[in-house]
């Protein structure tokens, strides 16, 4: 068989993560089975420029769509036209064999996007602070209560994730409206792509495959309580813009089981743990449940309007389209 062309599409923002970028950037590089490596800078000039500078071997390139990550991911997808599409976080390091094994999931009958395993590189002044591994996703990382083996998914994680390019082209790419930008910290963009994928056509398959990872740098602000609560509550604007746009039954399938299921059971275990952290932890469990849940009221009450806990601040325009 003749092996896939590879691309990988890593985007930034913001000039506070250049160390991170530049790890990378490097990391992709490595990888043997990259074909292209993309570097997409979303509405940030100078950036743009000490990444042009940097790299002038790569294709470095400034987001041409609107603002945010889904944008800046669409303009890697449509600069390329290699077979598979890697996307890398900025501010996440590939292990050597990490795009090794998304391009061999791929292989597999009906897959048409793999995801891998995001570990947590946690400050060494704070280490994990108040995360439970159950509250791993708030920052970008695999949490327990997803699969420890490699199997099929409703959707990936966007740190570390791949797809076959036709594919994303045939679903639209991802939606603006939805997902991070800047440093609002919206989601849901992947969940959204990979949920309208298997709507369209059901015998499509995404793989969870654990043997690909990266190591997720998570910075100080954010091995904090307040990170954790503003997190979940844009978790939960998010998840409403989620349903409007494809149902609650399929934006909500994998959340209930852990709502009911897999915080209850963490949430005795660290009150069981209370003078060990477990104190601490148990309230970061609870927060996040509520802060997730006012958001998701909110979201579903206000529709195009997203409110932050600390500032109102007006959503894109295409927030609840279809």
């Amino acid at each position: 068989m003749i092996a896939p062309t590879v691309a990988v599409v890593i985007c930034a923002y913001t000039q506070q993560r250049w160390g991170d970028l530049q790890d990378s950037v490097e990391s992709a590089k490595r990888q043997p089975e990259a074909t292209e490596v993309v570097v997409v800078i979303d509405h940030e000039p100078e950036l743009y420029l000490r990444a042009k500078a940097r790299w002038p071997e790569l294709r470095v390139v400034e987001n041409s769509e609107d603002r945010g990550l889904s944008g800046a991911r669409n303009t890697g997808v449509a600069l390329t036209d290699a077979d598979v599409v890697a996307f890398l976080d900025d501010d996440a390091t590939a292990d050597a064999d990490w795009l090794q094994h998304l391009v061999a999931a791929l292989e597999l009958p009906d897959v048409v996007g793999v995801g891998g395993r995001a570990t947590p590189s946690w400050p060494t002044t704070t280490g994990s602070g108040p995360y439970p591994a159950e509250l791993l996703w708030i920052v970008g990382c695999s949490y327990a209560g997803l699969p420890t083996a490699a199997g099929d998914v409703r959707n990936v994680i966007g740190s570390s994730m791949a797809f076959r390019r036709d594919v994303l082209l045939a679903a639209g790419g991802f939606r603006s409206g939805i997902g991070r930008v800047g440093n609002q910290p919206l989601g849901c963009e992947e969940t959204e792509l990979c949920i309208r994928i298997a709507q369209a056509k059901p015998s499509s398959r995404i793989r969870y495959e654990p043997r690909s990872n990266v190591s997720h740098r998570v910075s100080p602000d954010r091995v904090e309580m307040r990170y954790v609560r503003r997190r979940s509550y844009y978790e939960g604007i998010s998840k409403a813009v989620l349903s409007r746009r494809v149902g609650t039954g399929d934006s909500l399938s994998s959340e209930s089981t852990y709502l009911t299921k897999v915080l209850p059971g963490a949430l005795l275990r660290e009150l069981g743990a209370l003078g060990r952290g477990g104190g601490t932890r148990a309230f970061a469990i609870a927060l996040s449940v509520a802060s997730t849940i006012t958001g998701y009221a909110v979201g579903r009450v206000l529709g195009g309007v997203v409110v932050s806990p600390a500032a109102p601040v007006k959503a894109p325009q295409t927030v609840g389209a279809p």
